[in-house]
C-alpha cells in the first residue's frame, strides 16, 4: 500500500463502497504513503461524514496493526538471539517492545524526501540557500517526518538526529563551519513546535500540551509572555519573508506554499486571497494567461475558492443557486419529449430501475436534468459535457464519467482542454463551470448561449427569468425557446 499512486488510492476506495470519497482524495494528491500517514485529524479534514470517517480510518488502523504486529512479532520471533530485543516479550515490556523496533526500524529505512524543483536546483548548485530556502527545506523535511510517524508531531531526539544527518551527508555544504547540524536540529525542531501550536483537536498534541504547563484553550495571545521567546524564534524561522519584497508578492508566495501542504490553514487561505483579489482582477481583466493566474494562484483550482470568488464578484452563493434551480427543475427537464429518446435519459431509466433509495434516486435525476440540459435548448452539449469522453472544448466544460454509478462516477471541470478542479457530484459541478465563465472572465460561446442564459437569469433572480421551452407533444413540432 506505501507504494500506491493516486488512481490505485482510489480504485481501493471505490472497492470499499468508499467511491464519495475520491474526487477530493485526487484533489487533495492522496497516494498510498500519505494515506497511511493520516490522523484523526486529517480524516476530518478530508472526509464530511462521520461514518465514512470511522470506515476509512478502521481500514488504516487494521492495516496498519497486520503490519506492524504480525511482520514485527514474525521479525523478532527469528531473531531471539538478538541482544537487541528480550527473548520473552511479557505484558509490561511488549509495549516499550513495540516502540523500540519501530523506532529501529524508521531510523534504518529513512530517506530523504524528494525535493521540489527549485529546491533541487539550489541543492545541486551546491549554494548556501538563502532564509526563504532554509524554510522550504525544513518544511518538506517536517511533512516527511510527520509521514515516518504516522501522523504524530513529536518525533524523539534520535530520528531528528537521523534526518539531520541524511542531509548534511547528501548535501556537505549545508554544514557550515560545522555548526550545521545544530542549527539545521534547532530549526526542524521550531519547524515541528510551529505546527503544533495552533492544535486544538489533536488528542496527543492536547496531552503534551498539559504535561509541559500549557492550559486547554489557551490563546496564542495569553501565552505569548510564557512562551515570547519560542515565539520570536519560530517567528524569525517562518515569516523572514515580510522584510524583502512587496507585501502583495508575500501573500502570493505564501498561497502558493500552502497549496503544496496536505493541512491546509483555510482560514488564512481566505484571508489572503481577499487580500489579493485587486491584483487577480486586475490580471484576469488584462487577459493574462489562465496558467499565469493559476500559478499564482492555485487555490482557484479549489471549488470552494472558485465559489467564493464568484460570491466576492456577484455578492450570490453559486453554490446554492445550483442546488435550488436543480431541485426546482430537474423533473420538469425531464418530462420534454425532445429529452425522451436522449441517451442520457435512456441510461437515467436503465439505473433507476437497479435502485429504490429516495436520495440515490433524486440524486440520479438531478444529474440527467443538467446533462440534459443544452438539449433542451437546442446547444451545442459538447461545450457543456463530455460525458464518457474525451474533453475537446476550450471553454469551461465538464468532464463526466459513470454518472449515474453512485460508487465510481467522476466530475471534473476543464478549462482550455486541462482539469481545473475535481468535483464531489453535478451540483457542485454546474456550480463551477458557471463560476468558471465569470471568475475568469471568459465569453460564453454562441453554441450554448441559450443554456448558460437560462441558468444565470435564475442565479441572479432577474425579474423575468429566461423559462423551460415549452413542452413538445409531437415530435414534428418545434419547441419554443426563450428570447435571448
Amino acid at each position: 500500500m506505501e507504494n500506491w499512486s493516486v488512481d490505485q488510492v482510489c480504485n481501493w476506495l471505490r472497492q470499499r463502497n468508499l467511491g464519495e470519497l475520491v474526487p477530493k482524495f485526487r484533489e487533495e494528491e492522496v497516494s498510498g504513503a500519505a494515506l497511511l500517514a493520516l490522523n484523526d485529524r486529517m480524516v476530518q479534514q478530508l472526509v464530511k461524514k462521520i461514518g465514512h470517517q470511522a470506515v476509512l480510518m478502521d481500514l488504516i488502523n487494521k492495516y496498519q496493526q497486520q503490519k506492524s504486529g504480525v511482520e514485527f512479532l514474525t521479525t523478532s520471533c527469528c531473531e531471539t538471539a538478538s541482544p537487541k530485543f528480550p527473548e520473552v516479550i511479557s505484558g509490561k515490556n511488549l509495549k516499550s517492545f513495540f516502540a523500540r523496533y519501530k523506532t529501529l526500524q524508521w531510523t534504518s529505512s529513512y530517506a530523504l524526501p524528494n525535493f521540489p524543483y527549485d529546491v533541487k536546483c539550489i541543492l545541486a548548485e551546491k549554494k548556501c540557500p538563502d532564509h526563504s530556502m532554509r524554510i522550504r527545506i525544513i518544511e518538506f523535511l517536517q511533512a516527511d517526518m510527520t509521514k515516518y510517524l504516522e501522523g504524530s508531531l513529536y518525533p524523539n531526539s534520535q530520528q531528528y538526529n537521523v534526518v539531520v544527518s541524511a542531509l548534511l551527508q547528501a548535501y556537505p555544504f549545508l554544514d557550515e563551519d560545522g555548526n550545521g547540524f545544530l542549527l539545521w536540529k534547532r530549526a526542524l525542531k521550531d519547524r515541528f513546535k510551529y505546527v503544533r501550536r495552533p492544535i486544538e483537536d489533536d488528542e496527543q498534541v492536547l496531552r503534551n500540551k498539559c504535561k509541559f504547563g500549557h492550559r486547554r484553550g489557551q490563546t496564542r495571545k495569553s501565552s505569548f509572555a510564557e512562551n515570547k521567546h519560542d515565539d520570536a524564534q519560530v517567528q524569525v524561522e517562518e515569516e523572514p519573508v515580510h522584510l524583502e519584497g512587496s507585501a502583495m508578492d508575500v501573500h502570493i508566495k505564501w498561497l502558493k506554499q500552502e497549496y503544496m501542504k496536505t493541512q491546509r490553514n483555510w482560514k488564512e487561505v481566505d484571508n489572503r486571497m481577499s487580500v489579493t483579489t485587486e491584483i487577480r482582477r486586475k490580471m484576469i481583466s488584462n487577459k493574462a494567461p489562465l496558467k499565469d493566474i493559476l500559478r499564482l494562484f492555485p487555490f482557484l483550482r479549489c471549488p470552494y475558492q472558485l465559489f467564493r470568488e464568484f460570491q466576492l464578484l456577484t455578492h450570490m452563493d453559486i453554490y446554492k443557486k445550483t442546488v435550488e434551480i436543480l431541485e426546482i427543475y430537474s423533473e420538469n427537464i425531464l418530462s420534454l419529449y425532445v429529452v425522451r429518446n436522449n441517451p442520457i435519459n435512456i441510461m437515467l431509466q436503465e439505473n433507476l430501475k437497479r435502485h429504490t433509495e429516495e436520495d440515490i434516486l433524486k440524486y440520479m435525476k438531478m444529474t440527467a436534468a443538467c446533462l440534459l440540459l443544452p438539449d433542451v435548448f437546442g446547444d451545442d452539449s459538447s461545450l457543456f459535457a463530455a460525458v464518457n469522453e474525451e474533453v475537446k472544448a476550450v471553454t469551461p466544460v465538464l468532464e463526466v464519467k459513470n454518472p449515474f454509478n453512485v460508487n465510481s462516477c467522476e466530475f471534473a471541470l476543464y478549462v482550455e482542454r486541462e482539469e481545473l478542479a475535481q468535483l464531489t457530484d453535478c451540483t457542485m459541478a454546474l456550480a463551477a463551470l458557471l463560476a468558471a465563465f465569470h471568475v475568469f472572465d471568459i465569453p460564453c460561446p454562441k453554441r450554448i448561449h441559450r443554456t448558460l442564459n437560462f441558468l444565470e437569469s435564475l442565479v441572479f433572480e432577474v425579474r423575468s427569468p429566461a423559462s423551460l421551452p415549452t413542452q413538445v407533444r409531437s415530435g414534428q413540432e418545434a419547441p419554443e425557446y426563450p428570447s435571448i
